[in-house]
């Protein structure tokens, strides 16, 4: 019997990456969109809304049926399974990893919508009082996924508003730290629902044209939809099997200041603890960091206390900043999963992201995001996830040694 216990010369590498989101229906379309400065948000088409011709959103422009012939499955699916099958292939293939039937390797999905979708569809023909709809739940996508990849040894689900999937990967990345897994997929899905646009409607913002995260004329967020995945395993394992090391999961912070139901506390405690513990576990310096996609949602409170945060963490020293929600929209419990994938292939293309429509810092903070992609050297980059309730969670990926 192995036993657990920190394994402190054991690295936490990503060999896989998947994604599918309102800029492209794979990696290659997705990082091609963030080049081009080409956003995914736009009117609404699928989403079935008395409101949707008010609003716009990082809505990917497929139907349900044609999302499962994308992958050659079934569109009584809920949406979220549908995205997730999608990333999760994709995750897979990138990794070179075709075989669960050996070894500990687990799944970790986060979302907050699970099959909202397909329920809300049924309510609208008609539901039976007794009818009882298994997908309903978050969990379901996560069972679906890894029965039909064979990943039977451990599975989980975490709905922690926003922060779900990042917390997921940071879950992952503990246990293969802590012995207690070999491989694990990690990520997020969320597709749009009624449940949720309607309830950030009533919390009025919502943005009715594009976001402009972190620019002093601001005026709420923007929903989107998608699904992204790492593959992650211990670096001794991706010698062993001969893949190549994307990046390296060196520090990971969460903390919850439990100010507001819906809001950041003021003095930005929070997302300050969730980064600085990060950068404390990677054993790197503040000033060694190269990129941080920020959390960069487009709202007043969000927005204005993150950044006090970064001064508080960064000081004068500000490391390049933006806000990728810009092009997806705010994914929610996907976000943190999708965002880690772009913080991944900065890493590996050398490569900074634009925050698209930015004109004016907040305030007297002095806070420019990069506005025009381009190339530089990136080592470490910092990812944000802040989520109501304040659960908020900081990851620092970093090149491979």
């Amino acid at each position: 019997m192995v036993k657990s216990g920190i394994n402190i010369n054991t690295n936490v590498v990503v060999t896989g990456l998947g994604i599918i989101s309102s800029i492209g229906n794979n990696l290659n379309e997705c990082v091609n969109s963030l080049r081009n400065e080409q956003t995914g948000i736009r009117p609404i088409q699928h989403l079935n809304s008395v409101h949707k011709n008010d609003f716009v959103a990082g809505e990917i422009p497929l139907s349900n049926k044609e999302l499962a012939e994308y992958i050659d499955s079934y569109d009584d699916l809920p949406r979220t399974t549908l995205l997730a099958l999608i990333a999760a292939k994709e995750a897979l293939e990138s990794a070179n990893f075709n075989s669960f039937n050996s070894g500990r390797n687990g799944i970790i999905l986060g979302t907050t919508v699970g099959g909202m979708d397909k329920t809300e569809r049924s309510y609208l023909k008609g539901i039976h009082p007794t009818e009882y709809i298994p997908s309903h739940h978050c969990g379901f996508t996560t069972s679906y996924i890894g029965k039909h990849f064979g990943i039977r040894y451990y599975s989980n689900t975490i709905s922690t508003a926003c922060s779900s999937a990042a917390n997921a990967i940071m879950l992952g990345a503990r246990m293969i730290k802590n012995n207690l897994l070999d491989t694990v997929l990690v990520g997020g899905s969320d597709s749009l629902s009624l449940f949720t646009f309607n309830g950030f409607r009533s919390l009025m913002i919502l943005d009715q044209e594009p976001c402009k995260p972190f620019s002093d004329d601001r005026k709420g967020l923007n929903l989107g939809e998608g699904a992204a995945f790492l593959f992650m395993e211990s670096s001794e394992s991706a010698k062993k099997r001969g893949v190549k090391e994307l990046c390296e999961v060196a520090g990971y912070g969460n903390c919850n200041d439990a100010f507001h139901q819906t809001a950041s506390s003021p003095d930005g405690r929070g997302p300050y603890k969730a980064m600085n513990t990060a950068i404390k576990i990677s054993k790197i310096s503040e000033k060694e960091i190269d990129y941080v996609n920020v959390h960069g949602t487009g709202t007043d409170n969000n927005d204005l206390t993150e950044a006090i945060a970064l001064k508080n963490i960064f000081r004068e020293g500000m490391p390049d900043f933006s806000s990728t929600k810009s092009f997806t929209g705010h994914c929610l419990g996907a976000a943190g999963a999708i965002e880690a994938v772009f913080s991944a292939t900065s890493i590996l293309y050398n490569e900074i992201y634009s925050n698209l429509r930015f004109s004016q810092p907040i305030g007297n903070y002095n806070l420019i995001p990069v506005t025009k992609y381009y190339k530089k050297q990136v080592k470490n980059v910092l990812s944000n996830s802040f989520g109501f309730g304040g659960c908020d969670t900081s990851l620092l990926f970093s090149k491979p040694a």
